[in-house]
């Protein structure tokens, strides 16, 4: 083994005093009385140093160059552990590792203590924390904007296969990548009311007074480039009261009241999405969405004033982009800002809106698509009521000019829907104040033109684009799975890291031997693994030879987990009472949250346990199919899991995932896909191509005229298929519910009366791919070269891509 040269062996000592130094200053401890956790903040301490060096650096660059700056407004950065993402992409990890080996301790175990920024729930958190990535690689001028929630969404635990929400506390210690900024806070007002009404003569120049202050107080997480040449930042505010208590109150003698009011205040920056289900939960979401968005844009407003005096000239050096209707609040507050603060007249503060913020659609389905009651916002932000009723009449003004006499489109376009109780839909406002509108996979923005808001793309066809979602191959390749990374880096060196078309290259090694054995070799290791794994969590001891069958996402029942449940009591079934054996064994691993509020999501959970108690049990079956839901699903997590994955379930019905991202994690690190004509399986269908995935079911055309035409009727194929008529008798009876008779019935009811989500329409296909699933996997020569193909054609799916089209096509921003 080579010796170390002396420049290295120096570095390993500057690191090694640094940390050193944290110990002693930060810490306060000498080194025998560190815990694991305290190892872990007294290294990342360490790193931040580098971390805010290389950001007053960039900030520098920037600066120099006037760049025009992007800011990412979204309500969730779901960023995971940070320790080892940074040290790879300053490209310090063995210089790191040296330096703990010196002093005694083991650096995986330090990164171990670490635990996920509880900040997101999902697919919208972790895409938001993959264009940082991105932007950050690419050296591009873009900010993530949100809020520092001090609990996450919840820790799940399972009892008795119950889904359990407890607190995820995820702040208990302080985070060492944290900058607290209160030099910056800034003063956001909420309540009182508004004088003056709006008018074609005013301008809507209301006067917003009695108001109560919050104060937003930013914290600033440095956000590193892949080799470390740029280190931008996402900025998250905590609320506070504006002052220590409301002073009248307190001279009145309500002490309690008093400090109420100020917990209240603080009381916005707790919770990742506090349940909406009463009117004081629906008025803190509320808060909560008005707030970071008036912080951020307040911020970003300052930022362009101190070199620029003009903002009219806003849009020149800043781009704002909407990730989904969570921060739909930042249109109205723009304007807001523009005419009050800065008597820029109506039509020109419009035009600067538009011209400034894009806006991105995640869903199609009707819940994802908030809207807020007329007479709260009315009681929160009255100002901003007032604007959004004054950008609809002149919105609806234009509809009458270009559709004269069509009540109907008036009534489908309106930033108001009337009813019972009039509310504002959040898609409108952020669509009729934005100059482009994208969805995130072809399909999905189709159905965004053609589905979901015709009448808008009818009036502006050219603000409608699609940009495909991607993932950032530094974490879920090159960090998640360093063995995969490395035997791609030996075969085909390591341009891949920043240029993911290069895996392009990878495709002749799937007729190698001996790459198809090595690889093969690499996903045996991270299954055995992942079976660690799940006998540490899940208490299930499982065969890591067997095929690993995996569905990891939010548990929802348009990503339908019920359908993979009913295959798998089906597979069940014709074992113990048919005798008929599968191909192969099979392990099918489940893992998600359900929301709190989200009852069926909950029952599914607890059938995907009763299942498993039942399954893993029977002496019968227990050799051929095993059940196990990992719980507490988050990124940490999601980087064990995906490496050891076989089989990729992304089954959600056609015509509702928007695009998915764990679709392409998985494929990247090496398996197969069983999916529907949904999202952007149907991009992922078109780059692998079709002998090398598992396509089945409904198209999103053919549901969809199968609802309009209400010509589904589930009990039709319940009568006609022998094999799921057993699978729902099976649910509807207490089969896998001895102990608790009926549980299931609501389940099955619900299948046979509705089903929604087409789960009996889909139901036989499903089957039948899983079948063809099982013949593949028997032939490990082929299989091997199948998910060899499928990463070497996962260039498309990086979000460096992804954010070069935002860029290019959108924001009007570069690499600087």
């Amino acid at each position: 083994m080579p010796r170390p040269s002396h420049s290295a062996t120096a570095a390993v000592t500057a690191f090694k005093d640094v940390i050193q130094r944290h110990i002693r200053y930060s810490l306060a401890k000498p080194p025998r009385d560190l815990s694991g956790s305290e190892w872990f903040r007294a290294v990342a301490l360490a790193v931040r140093d580098l971390l805010v060096d290389r950001m007053l650096e960039t900030e520098a660059r920037y600066e120099h160059a006037d760049a025009k700056r992007l800011y990412y407004l979204s309500l969730e950065f779901l960023m995971g552990r940070a320790l080892g993402n940074n040290l790879n992409n300053l490209g310090i990890t063995n210089l790191c590792r040296a330096a703990a080996d010196e002093m005694g301790i083991n650096l995986e175990a330090v990164r171990g203590t670490e635990g996920d920024a509880a900040l997101g729930n999902g697919g919208l958190g972790r895409l938001a924390a993959c264009f940082l990535d991105s932007l950050a690689t690419l050296g591009m001028p873009g900010y993530g904007y949100g809020i520092r929630y001090d609990y996450g969404l919840f820790r799940q635990e399972i009892d008795n296969g119950y889904q359990r929400e407890k607190p995820d506390n995820w702040l208990a210690e302080p985070s060492p990548w944290l900058i607290e900024r209160p030099g910056e806070a800034c003063a956001v007002p909420v309540y009182g009311a508004v004088s003056g009404g709006a008018n074609a003569h005013d301008h809507a120049r209301g006067v917003w007074t009695n108001w109560r202050i919050i104060v937003g107080v930013p914290h600033d997480m440095p956000v590193v480039g892949y080799g470390g040449h740029t280190v931008n930042f996402l900025r998250l505010y905590s609320a506070r009261a504006s002052d220590e208590f409301d002073i009248a109150i307190f001279n009145d003698g309500d002490y309690v009241r008093a400090v109420e009011q100020k917990l209240t205040s603080e009381n916005i920056s707790k919770l990742l999405y506090p349940s909406d289900a009463v009117a004081a939960g629906r008025e803190l979401r509320l808060l909560q969405e008005y707030f970071f968005v008036a912080c951020g844009l307040r911020d970003i407003v300052q930022r362009y004033l101190r070199r620029h005096t003009a903002i009219t000239e806003l849009p020149s050096k800043v781009a704002i982009q909407l990730n989904d209707t969570h921060p739909a609040l930042a249109v109205p507050e723009l304007m807001r800002i523009l005419i009050d603060e800065h008597s820029v007249p109506w039509e020109a503060a419009w035009e600067v809106t538009q011209a400034t913020f894009g806006y991105t659609n995640h869903t199609l389905l009707p819940e994802g698509l908030e809207m807020w009651p007329v007479a709260l916002l009315e009681r929160v932000i009255p100002r901003h009521l007032q604007l959004l009723y004054e950008i609809n009449r002149r919105l609806l003004d234009h509809v009458v000019q270009v559709s004269p006499g069509d009540t109907e489109r008036l009534r489908r376009v309106s930033l108001i829907e009337e009813g019972a109780e009039r509310q504002v839909r959040m898609a409108h406002v952020a669509i009729a104040g934005s100059h482009s509108v994208n969805g995130v996979a072809a399909l999905h923005t189709e159905l965004v033109k053609t589905r979901l808001v015709p009448d808008f793309f009818a009036l502006w066809p050219e603000r409608f684009n699609n940009k495909t979602n991607g993932v950032t191959q530094r974490r879920w390749l090159l960090s998640a799975n360093p063995a995969l990374a490395q035997l791609i880096t030996e075969a085909i060196g390591d341009g891949w890291v920043t240029d993911l078309e290069q895996l392009r290259r990878v495709e002749p090694h799937a007729r190698d031997a001996a790459f198809r054995h090595d690889f093969l070799k690499v996903k045996q290791a991270n299954k055995e693994h992942l079976a660690a794994v799940i006998k540490a969590t899940a208490h299930e001891t499982v065969d890591p030879h067997s095929l690993f069958d995996v569905q990891a996402k939010r548990i929802h029942e348009y990503k339908r987990q019920l359908l993979a449940v009913m295959g798998i009591v089906d597979t069940y079934l014709a074992l113990v009472e048919d005798g008929v054996v599968p191909l192969v064994p099979r392990t099918h691993v489940f893992a998600g949250k359900a929301a709190p509020g989200y009852r069926v999501a909950k029952q599914i959970i607890k059938l995907i346990h009763n299942v498993g108690a039942v399954v893993n049990s029977d002496p019968i079956a227990r050799e051929h199919v095993r059940v196990v839901f990992v719980p507490d699903y988050r990124v940490t997590l999601a980087e064990q899991i995906i490496p050891g994955a076989d089989l990729s379930e992304q089954i959600s019905t056609a015509g509702t995932e928007a695009s998915g991202t764990g679709n392409m994690k998985f494929a990247m690190n090496g398996a197969l896909t069983i999916g529907t004509l949904d999202g952007a399986n149907i991009e992922i269908l078109a780059e692998v191509g079709a002998p090398n995935i598992f396509i089945f079911g409904l198209t999103a055309e053919a549901i969809d005229t199968m609802r309009r035409d209400g010509t589904y009727h589930p009990r039709d194929y319940y009568e006609r298929d022998p094999r799921l008529r057993r699978v729902v008798d099976a649910l509807y009876s207490d089969r896998f519910c001895p102990h608790e008779p009926g549980l299931f019935r609501e389940i099955a009811a619900a299948l046979l009366e509705r089903d929604d989500y087409f789960h009996l329409a889909d139901f036989a296909a499903y089957v039948a791919a899983q079948e063809r699933v099982g013949r593949e996997f028997t032939n490990h020569k082929a299989w091997a070269r199948k998910a060899i193909l499928n990463v070497a054609r996962m260039g498309k799916f990086s979000s460096d891509r992804t954010i070069r089209e935002y860029a290019t096509e959108i924001w009007g921003i570069r690499g600087i």
